[in-house]
């Protein structure tokens, strides 16, 4: 195609912008769409050029150099005509192999001498782009330079598919609740979402606030970073500030916070949210004139929890705010009414049940003493979350009063306390020995994990050597991390003291721990069967059965075991989840002395398929 041509052909195509526009316009009583827009039939394939057909792809650190080569001369001196420099920006992106991303990216990392005219040349791209590529260059450019002015292009322009997730960046910094409503609205086609985004659209707080009421927020619904959108979107702030506020509102505003917490993702959402300081305050004031209740109580827990060691210990509170917090929810939760919620709790009621007013008893008698002890310089908590959250038991630390891994890390939960505590992974020797202490939700192959090297030099104990990810989940810089000195024996006394503390345990769970141990003590009861233990725990789907996981390996009694040679993975869930975990220990210990338990034990895999007891491999 010639260039006259060409350019007769673009000029025939509306932009991005007008076409999302007039889709909008053609809605039904002006309502937003139940899901985004597809980009035209023209922009598909236009993600990224064809590479030459003898060239390999690039790799995403040349792509993003590709892409600063290209677009560096037309960012650093845009012109008087942003057209101009529009058409001359299309014609080079039109010649990169690279995606929209990296394009994004490099615009991220440009220097922009002339702010003004970037900026102008931004806005030009958003309205009048015909192509998702230089589209995607002005909606980077406005990330970085946008005002008030843009948000209403950017709502328009982030409703075609493709162009949702950099309109959302760009957004944030201006108006998160657009943002969040835009981001809502490309979900609205599942999960009932499309009724929450009409009622957080039309501007009408009472229907904003009946939407959120009536909102499914249980964990399979909700997962934190939608709990974030949904306070976002509603104005969730302004509607617990209130004079006279719906207690259900309160109840889901708690819901809200618990969702946000929950680290089950790839960063703290609740560290996102912007409103969660005012959001806290409103409710914890408020909280002493609700109905005591025992689904209430879970839920003031659970924030008490956070506030203290989780990650909202680090959102942005005034000096002594968070600990007035506390402090109010201390009161409350140990008071006659609330305190004795967990005691109603029926004996024959469902495990899960009992499991949960258990929690909520111990939990508030161990959260509100371990507050009132001094605090060292080291802190050490084993915090088991509200069962209904299913969130894993962790060990956090308190580093001069701060929480470590939320602060350093911020990608996952502390090791369990059978993997730090019981082990003996933290005790200190001469011998220098690295120890991982927590790791990316998503595994550490991943997006990282938390290593420290424990070493005891003289009267002191020293975490020193420090390795993590050098970027915090929002791309920001961690916090340094020092060597940090503890007094020998006072580091051991802490080591002792959060290992003798199991009330954050459930029979299922310490049966778990106490078989674990004691199979480490006398590793012969399974070597005798050519076994020898690789777990002992809860089943992941169900935290109420207590299962063993051993290794089957021939010649593993006489000390001969090939490790390259055949084996099989068993498993055994004990029954009787509620017995006296020491007598279940026991009995379980019995059967492995006198029973082989491939016999009873089911094989999940290995090398070769399972085999009788009484048949070698």
């Amino acid at each position: 195609m010639s260039a006259p041509e060409e350019r007769q052909t673009l000029a025939s195509r509306p932009s991005l912008y007008a076409y999302a526009r007039a889709r909008l316009d053609a809605e039904p009583d002006g309502r937003t769409p139940a899901g985004c827009y597809p980009a035209p039939e023209h922009t598909r394939s236009q993600d990224t050029a064809d590479p030459p057909d003898d060239s390999e792809p690039l790799r995403y650190h040349e792509a993003l150099a590709a892409a600063r080569d290209a677009l560096a001369p037309l960012l650093a001196a845009p012109g008087d005509t942003p057209g101009s420099t529009a058409e001359s920006l299309r014609r080079r992106l039109a010649e990169l192999p690279v995606s929209r991303r990296v394009v994004a990216a490099a615009v991220a990392e440009l220097a922009l001498p002339d702010e003004p005219a970037a900026r102008a040349l931004g806005r030009h791209l958003v309205r009048t782009g015909t192509e998702t590529g230089p589209v995607t260059v002005g909606l980077a450019l406005l990330l970085r330079l946008g005002e008030p002015a843009d948000v209403p292009s950017l709502r328009v322009v982030g409703l075609v598919r493709g162009l949702t997730t950099p309109a959302v960046s760009a957004l944030e910094r201006l108006d998160r609740r657009a943002a969040a409503l835009l981001q809502l609205t490309s979900q609205a086609d599942r999960d009932g979402v499309r009724a929450l985004v009409d009622a957080f659209s039309c501007g009408d707080r009472r229907a904003a606030a009946t939407a959120l009421i009536e909102a499914p927020l249980d964990i399979g619904h909700v997962r934190p970073a939608r709990a974030r959108l949904l306070a976002e979107a509603s104005g969730l702030a302004a509607l617990v500030r209130r004079d006279r506020v719906d207690p259900r509102l309160l109840d889901q505003a708690g819901r809200l916070l618990v969702r946000m917490a929950n680290r089950q993702d790839y960063r703290s959402e609740i560290l996102r949210y912007a409103d969660a300081v005012e959001v806290y305050e409103a409710l914890v004031r408020r909280a002493c004139a609700l109905e005591p209740t025992g689904r209430r109580g879970a839920v003031l827990l659970s924030l008490a929890l956070d506030l203290h060691s989780g990650s909202s210990h680090l959102l942005p509170w005034q000096e002594g705010q968070r600990e007035q917090l506390l402090d109010a929810l201390g009161g409350l939760l140990t008071s006659p009414e609330w305190a004795t919620l967990p005691d109603r709790v029926d004996a024959t009621a469902p495990p899960a049940v009992r499991h949960r007013a258990a929690w909520v008893r111990g939990t508030t008698d161990r959260l509100f003493a371990s507050r009132a002890r001094p605090a060292g310089r080291l802190r050490i908590e084993v915090v088991a979350t509200d069962p209904v959250e299913r969130e894993p038991v962790e060990t956090r630390f308190l580093l001069d009063g701060r929480p470590l891994v939320p602060e350093a890390f911020g990608r996952g939960f502390g090791h369990s306390p059978e993997h730090l505590l019981d082990s003996g992974e933290l005790r200190a020797t001469e011998e220098p020995r690295e120890v991982q202490l927590a790791e990316a939700w998503c595994t550490e192959g991943c997006c990282g994990a938390l290593w420290v090297t424990v070493v005891r030099e003289g009267d002191e104990v020293v975490w020193r050597d420090w390795r993590r990810p050098p970027r915090l989940p929002d791309g920001t810089e961690p916090p340094r991390l020092p060597a940090y000195r503890f007094d020998a024996t006072a580091y051991d006394a802490e080591l002792d003291r959060a290992g003798r503390e199991t009330g954050w345990s459930w029979p299922a769970r310490e049966t778990g721990r106490l078989l674990a141990g004691e199979l480490r003590r006398r590793p012969e009861l399974l070597a005798r069967w050519d076994a020898r233990l690789t777990h002992a725990g809860v089943d992941t789907r169900d935290p109420y059965t207590t299962v063993l996981w051993f290794l089957y390996r021939p010649g593993i009694f006489e000390g001969e075991a090939d490790e390259d040679g055949p084996w099989l993975q068993f498993v055994w869930r004990l029954p009787d989840g509620d017995g006296d975990p020491r007598e279940r220990v026991a009995a379980a210990l019995r059967r492995l002395a006198e029973d082989d338990p491939r016999g009873y034990a089911e094989c999940r895999g290995g090398s070769r398929p399972p085999v009788p007891p009484d048949t070698a491999i």
